[in-house]
């Protein structure tokens, strides 16, 4: 399947697309937002705006596709500047699960499938403050579930004012 991309502001040329390989997905085209230039003989390319495309194409792969596949994986992945331990602990997978998904040895499962889209998405909608606390969320305190499972739980208790809170009893 092919997908054209485009850089808004800029005329299109959709007789000409760029086929974008550099992102490692295959079928992605771009109409605009594309500079060649020549130095000592060599054609050296370069993408205006590179991350708002990176966001593109995660965007459109999160809301479009219906299964991802390990290339789309291993993208979203890295535009979410995630390794993949990262993303395992956000999960709750380990890394060598991811890995095993990005080189399509195994599928990965439909409720990490849906995590990973929801978690990407939230990221594009998030300011970059929002998105280090979301990352800081998913790595730190996530990956820490398993140890509260070892502990006995506290009751909580809840209050509203003008907002919900809670309150442990000791």
């Amino acid at each position: 399947m092919r997908e054209n991309f485009y850089l808004h502001g800029e005329s299109v040329d959709s007789s000409d697309p760029y086929e974008y390989r550099s992102c490692g997905l295959d079928g992605i085209f771009l109409l605009n937002g594309v500079e060649t230039e020549e130095h000592d003989g060599e054609e050296s390319v370069s993408i205006k705006n590179i991350d708002g495309l990176h966001v593109a194409i995660g965007k459109h792969l999160v809301l479009n596709r219906k299964g991802l596949t390990p290339k789309e994986i291993k993208f979203l992945r890295k535009t979410m500047e995630m390794t993949q331990q990262d993303l395992a602990k956000g999960l709750g997978n380990d890394a060598q699960s991811v890995a095993r998904w990005e080189k399509g040895e195994f599928a990965i499962p439909a409720p990490a499938e849906k995590l990973l889209r929801a978690m990407f998405y939230a990221a594009y909608i998030l300011t970059k403050e929002d998105l280090e606390a979301l990352k800081t969320l998913i790595v730190e305190r996530l990956g820490q579930l398993d140890d509260l499972d070892q502990i006995e739980p506290l009751p909580v208790q809840f209050m509203l004012g003008d907002h919900w809170t809670e309150r442990q009893v000791a």
